[in-house]
């Protein structure tokens, strides 16, 4: 199952966890796991790439990808991580929580 973690301070988003696989199909076929992926990896390269926003990445085996901007989220950076929850909910609606499930943390720091 792939587990996203949504992360917000005062309310505003600056970063994800998105960690797991989805088992929805054999390696190689899993459409859910494919979607996930193209958006979180469009949504990390888009943030990079477009905008003066300062964020950390980081990949690891197993399926994770920790992502954080460090400093004032831009309101390009804010529409390509709503972006990313729209995405994500709509595998999540299609799918269900059996392949993916979405959390929503207020935290002071991650």
């Amino acid at each position: 199952m792939i587990k996203a973690i949504f992360y917000s301070r005062d309310n505003k988003v600056f970063g994800f966890k998105i960690k797991g696989h989805a088992e929805y199909g054999c390696c190689g076929k899993d459409v859910v796991c494919a979607g996930v992926s193209a958006l979180v990896i469009n949504t990390v390269n888009s943030i990079e790439s477009f905008t003066e926003d300062c964020a950390v990445t980081e990949e690891c085996q197993d399926g994770l990808v920790r992502f954080k901007i460090v400093g004032n989220v831009s309101p390009q950076s804010k529409l390509l991580l709503k972006s990313l929850r729209l995405g994500l909910c709509s595998i999540y609606e299609e799918y269900g929580d059996k392949y993916i499930q979405i959390y929503f943390r207020e935290v002071s720091h991650v």
